[in-house]
């Protein structure tokens, strides 16, 4: 598990890995903006998280295994049933936490359990497939460079010092893909909402991305996206702020728990002892009015700027989206990259507004905050910022 972490810090902190995943980031920016497009010329309702879902992976799985899936254009029939027994999945071992007959239904094979099992066959299934396949690739590449070094498995297949198996590989996977797809895809869902139910910050979002980027027109999507440069997502400091006050509200993980490796006393005087489980809720911790002040339930991205419009953050320990200290998340600019590149895509060129602005939308009972149901929105195309394939 040190390796592990070891390996993928040092990767996450590259600037080949930087510059490599903003292309990548790029690229499904634009397809993601052609298919809201299509969508908003029909004047069809779309679900924008499951866009985001399927974004996500194609990104992760390009930037972290050099695989190509297109799932968001619906080619990849076989990676659209792994992201759905992948949520399953996911949804079914929390599950576990307040159901006190899973074992027995284990055992029997049987309800949630059953549908557990067989999501988790469909996800090794694919898995599997993955890591052999990009085994066999760096075995028959002559290249010692560029198709070794652009995605992140390559350097777990090219560690000398361990021995690399198949459920070692299988593991990696799946924790950038926890790590890369579901936590991303929420929060853009929840900031898409959040600018739904406040079209003022939405207006500002946007006129923010059209002058950081300075590009009055543009022939299709894939050069709007190539406009939005690190240099022009440097001044995106609203967008940025937006972002995180969503996480503050709606942080991705919205439970986590620790284990204690030595006897401890919290700073209320609470003693713990050496494998206690502490649980913690950035949920709730984002809520609190002793934290974050009488309007800690509103969302106002300002509270994140200073007098020169520029992003303070705050101690992680008090905004713990991303959790703090050693354990901290590896990925987190990296994260943001993601998010504020397709954000920025999407706020620059539509206008976004839920289908139904009467119907509650809540979250789903899983280890990531997804929205249940999907976020259902209708997207208008932004007379302001011409695109001509629009």
């Amino acid at each position: 598990m040190a390796q592990q972490r070891k390996v993928s810090s040092y990767e996450f902190s590259t600037k080949v890995l930087r510059d490599f995943s903003s292309v990548v980031f790029r690229k499904n920016g634009a397809k993601l903006a052609k298919v809201v497009s299509e969508a908003a010329r029909s004047n069809r309702t779309m679900d924008i998280q499951g866009l985001f879902m399927k974004a996500t992976l194609d990104s992760i799985s390009k930037v972290a295994f050099g695989v190509k899936l297109d799932s968001m254009c619906g080619s990849n029939e076989e990676g659209t049933k792994f992201g759905s027994a992948f949520d399953d999945a996911s949804a079914m071992t929390l599950y576990r936490y307040v159901d006190i007959f899973w074992t027995i239904k284990k055992s029997l094979n049987i309800g949630s359990e059953a549908t557990l099992k067989r999501s988790i066959k469909v996800v090794d299934d694919f898995v599997y497939k993955l890591i052999h396949s990009k085994t066999e690739l760096m075995k028959n590449s002559q290249n010692d460079s560029s198709m070794k070094k652009d995605d992140i498995l390559s350097r777990f297949l090219q560690l000398k010092d361990i021995e690399i198996d198949p459920k070692y590989l299988r593991d990696i996977i799946l924790n950038f893909i926890i790590a890369g797809k579901d936590t991303t895809a929420t929060t853009l869902s929840w900031l898409i909402y959040m600018l739904c139910k406040h079209p003022t910050i939405q207006e500002k979002v946007a006129q923010e991305v059209r002058e950081a980027i300075n590009l009055k027109e543009a022939t299709n999507y894939a050069e709007f996206a190539a406009s939005v440069t690190e240099e022009a997502l440097e001044k995106m400091q609203y967008l940025h702020a937006a972002i995180t006050e969503t996480l503050r509200l709606y942080p991705a993980v919205p439970v986590d728990a620790k284990i204690c490796f030595s006897d401890d006393t919290l700073p209320d005087g609470f003693s713990v002892r050496k494998g206690d489980m502490v649980s913690y809720q950035p949920y709730a911790m984002g809520r609190m009015r002793f934290v974050w002040g009488d309007d800690a339930e509103e969302f106002r991205p300002e509270r994140w700027l200073n007098e020169k419009g520029l992003f303070c953050p705050e101690s992680p320990f008090k905004f713990t989206a991303f959790q703090a200290g050693p354990r901290i998340c590896l990925g987190k600019e990296f994260a943001y990259r993601q998010m504020k590149i397709l954000s920025a895509i999407l706020s620059g060129c539509f206008v976004f507004k839920l289908s139904d602005d009467k119907k509650a939308v809540t979250y789903r009972t899983m280890i990531t905050l997804l929205i249940d149901g999907g976020l259902h929105v209708r997207a208008f195309h932004r007379p302001d910022t011409k695109i001509l394939e629009a």
